[in-house]
């Protein structure tokens, strides 16, 4: 598959190359289409749709003939797909469908400031993240010629059981919020604005413990591949996973701004690792 030399660059040549080139057009659109419409929501759109692109262009370079590659991309289409729905169901899709944690991120923020966190952050920043964390098929495409090992299939499993609890915990707190806004718009009372049952008994963001969990492991099958404990593609989700933290302190603000007996319930559930103690706080600190 040629790529698509929009500017060179060391991969140039290679599929992945070939999904970096069509990155920075979708960097470009991203960029384009905030400017246009006055929505910054454009890399939420794509960011469950990339990573399946990426792999499938280094899947179909291959010819499908590379059984790890076959299984790497096989485990993000099916993530892709579910992130997808998850996305649309929640109306990601539609206009205005911006995540409202970016409203409060450019509260306080000058016209200009914004922009300038759009083009370096919000379009290109979160563009190349997307890229940079699907990156380890990348190294299995290197190492075409490493057979499948137990690691591979370490790998497989971990990241499908992490999609499964994923997929659990989005449909708990789904049923949850439908269930709020109908009582609410029926004028009943609410007992807890927040969700505290199922897996959310456990971690209070078990959806990013799976999410985060998924992509490290997805960096293991570079591991099998090459041999190596750190290659170059590790910095995918090394940097997803400091995103992730930074994303949870301000989920985690907003929600105790709006419901104070959310410290409660951050004394009696770890932040993110089940059945641990880590990130619990205790009340009053």
């Amino acid at each position: 598959m040629p790529d698509l030399n929009f500017i060179p660059h060391p991969l140039a040549g290679t599929p992945f190359g070939t999904a970096l080139d069509l990155c920075i057009v979708l960097i470009i659109a991203c960029y384009a289409l905030s400017i246009i419409t006055r929505e910054y929501a454009w890399v939420d759109r794509l960011w469950s749709l990339c990573p399946p692109i990426y792999c499938l262009i280094v899947a179909v370079e291959t010819g499908f003939e590379s059984p790890r590659v076959n299984l790497m991309t096989a485990l993000v289409c099916l993530w892709g797909a579910r992130l997808t729905y998850n996305f649309w169901i929640k109306g990601g899709y539609r206009k205005g469908g911006e995540d409202y944690r970016w409203e409060e991120v450019r509260k306080g923020m000058k016209p200009w400031q914004v922009q300038l966190l759009n083009a370096t952050f919000l379009a290109p920043g979160q563009m190349l993240l997307i890229w940079l964390f699907t990156a380890p098929i990348h190294t299995a495409w290197v190492n075409l010629d490493a057979p499948l090992n137990w690691l591979d299939y370490v790998a497989a499993t971990v990241f499908a059981l992490a999609l499964i609890g994923e997929t659990v915990a989005d449909r708990q707190m789904w049923a949850f919020q439908q269930d709020k806004q109908r009582r609410i718009a029926a004028g009943e009372s609410v007992e807890k604005g927040f969700l505290t049952t199922g897996l959310f008994q456990y971690s209070r963001h078990p959806n990013y413990f799976c999410e985060l969990t998924m992509w490290w492991s997805f960096y293991w099958f570079a591991i099998a591949a090459s041999g190596n404990v750190l290659v170059w593609t590790a910095l995918g989700f090394i940097l997803l996973t400091a995103e992730f933290f930074g994303s949870l302190r301000l989920t985690e603000k907003l929600s105790l701004s709006k419901y104070p007996d959310y410290a409660t319930y951050q004394a009696q559930a770890p932040r993110m690792i089940p059945f641990t103690g880590i990130g619990k706080v205790r009340s009053g600190a």
